[in-house]
């Protein structure tokens, strides 16, 4: 039975979802071994050579000449944006105990895309969409307050590394949006995880730590890497060459159960009841957000 374009997509976005979920319980295990600067060598150096491997076998790399010099300076920015927000990301990885809380709190970067496409790229929003954005907002809120507690100590720490992380992605996602009309999925993944590795590289040197780690978190940062700068990627770019973005972004709602399986049966941990609720809150908020732009889509044909 020859398998539908459709379902390519669906089990193509299914496995970017779960390589991604599994990016979060590998780089938490490693960093618990290594640095940060020492993670980000390996990790990125790692990744980069699957995706250099990728772009040989796709023969991709004559593409980075037929690119227009205004596209240069984007990637610039953009692996800019990307080591900075992805710094914070791995940051609040490294900070909050239980990965499945960075999942659920990062549930906010859908809302964040449309808010700032709103403003900048004067992108409407229908209803759905609108309150997918209040209940992603109010979820990641219930997730990170931690009650009886000042201003300046409202929020669990870590969440502001989460924010941060969703807000420089936001903003790394409307400007590809706005700028960069056709680009291959592999040159903007060169491009991320060769800024991530200078900087990585840089950061090691500045902080004089050794490139020597155990054994075990080579091997955690090894599959971390072939999921995290590979695999998700390259699975989710080709599964919207079968299946819409809003119909992928469905998929992609369902990470953080997968995420939060995932902790439980590597670390023992699960969310308490309160930020349990609040993570559903803002998976409910994805999907709404994501149904909103597929009934968008419909009406356009």
């Amino acid at each position: 039975m020859e398998m539908t374009n459709s379902l390519k997509g669906y089990l193509l976005a299914l496995v970017s979802v779960i390589a991604v979920s599994n990016v979060y319980l590998f780089s938490k295990v490693a960093l618990k071994e290594v640095s940060l600067p020492q993670f980000g060598v390996y990790w990125f150096a790692l990744g980069l050579l699957w995706i250099l491997l990728y772009a040989w076998n796709q023969k991709t790399f004559p593409l980075f000449k037929e690119l227009p010099r205004s596209c240069y300076f984007v990637l610039l920015l953009l692996g800019f944006l990307e080591v900075i927000g992805t710094y914070f990301f791995f940051k609040a990885i490294d900070t909050i105990s239980n990965p499945t809380i960075v999942s659920f709190i990062g549930n906010i970067a859908p809302a964040l895309i449309i808010i700032l496409s709103y403003f900048i790229l004067k992108e409407r929003f229908n209803s759905l969409e609108f309150w997918g954005i209040l209940l992603a907002i109010a979820g990641a809120f219930v997730i990170s307050y931690k009650g009886d507690s000042g201003m300046d100590d409202m929020f669990i720490e870590g969440a502001q590394y989460v924010m941060y992380s969703s807000i420089l992605g936001a903003i790394n996602a409307v400007i590809i949006k706005k700028k960069i009309k056709k680009i291959h999925p592999a040159i903007l993944t060169i491009n991320r995880s060769l800024f991530l590795l200078v900087f990585s590289i840089i950061a090691l040197i500045v902080l004089q730590e050794s490139l020597a780690i155990p054994m075990s978190a080579f091997k955690n940062i090894m599959i971390g890497s072939l999921l995290g700068p590979f695999l998700t990627v390259i699975a989710g770019y080709v599964a919207l060459q079968y299946i819409p973005l809003s119909r992928k972004a469905i998929i992609a709602s369902t990470r953080g159960l997968f995420v939060l399986a995932g902790s439980y049966v590597y670390f023992g941990v699960f969310p308490d009841t309160i930020a349990l609720v609040g993570g559903m809150v803002t998976i409910l908020g994805v999907l709404l957000i994501a149904f909103g732009k597929l009934k968008f889509q419909n009406k356009m044909f």
